[in-house]
């Protein structure tokens, strides 16, 4: 994983990126200036550069991501096409499979854009467990919503077309559709590029 270090304006970034976290953290619970500074003297923060593979398929990791500027994407190589399965956006987080399994990872996941993440691993995660027992109520909140939330995701994703998945991506997620490539997009849904193309022409036709 490649990291832009040593440079002025990291450490600024850092710093701003660390408010958004603490603000985002605070929509769950209250944390103390200890707690702050505890989450910090942990160096989990890392600048990505936009084609990064933080995971390879075949690799074993212990490390989970959250993203606080940027996008990842989870794919799957398959007979040497990329078969994009989910796009992770500000303020939504991945672990991996393989973390759970113990198990070599079965897909990839990259920064489609340069990209601002927190990197965590279970040992870490317990040691703020066992010091401040605040952060294990954070975790399982953020768990529990992103479960409910895949659960939504897949229903939906089994249930509806291809052009009901590309509206409902229109009305809850826009700006996704300017910040990855259509190729990627189009494979998230389960069609080709021209496909897209057509369903993008079908629904400006209908709105003009």
């Amino acid at each position: 994983m490649e990291i832009k270090i040593n440079l002025p304006e990291l450490s600024l970034q850092n710093t701003k990126m660390q408010n958004i976290l603490f603000d985002f953290i605070s929509k769950y619970v209250s944390l103390s200036e200890d707690e702050k500074q505890a989450m910090v003297a942990l160096d989990i923060f890392r600048s990505v550069e936009k084609g990064t593979v933080l995971l390879s398929a075949g690799e074993t990791s212990n490390e989970g991501y959250f993203v606080l500027k940027g996008c990842l994407r989870t794919y799957y190589d398959i007979d040497g096409e990329e078969k994009t399965t989910a796009f992770y956006t500000e303020m939504e987080g991945i672990t991996p499979n393989c973390v759970l399994t113990k198990a070599p990872s079965e897909y990839y996941v990259a920064t489609t854009e340069d990209s601002i993440i927190t990197v965590s691993n279970p040992d870490m995660e317990k040691d703020m467990f066992e010091k401040f027992p605040k952060f294990e109520t954070i975790c399982r909140l953020l768990s529990e919503e992103l479960l409910a939330k895949q659960q939504i995701d897949f229903d939906q994703f089994k249930t509806s077309t291809p052009e009901q998945r590309y509206q409902e991506i229109l009305q809850k997620r826009p700006g996704l559709i300017q910040r990855v490539p259509q190729h990627q997009l189009a494979s998230f849904l389960g069609i080709t590029p021209q496909s897209l193309s057509r369903i993008r022409a079908r629904i400006f036709e209908k709105k003009s």
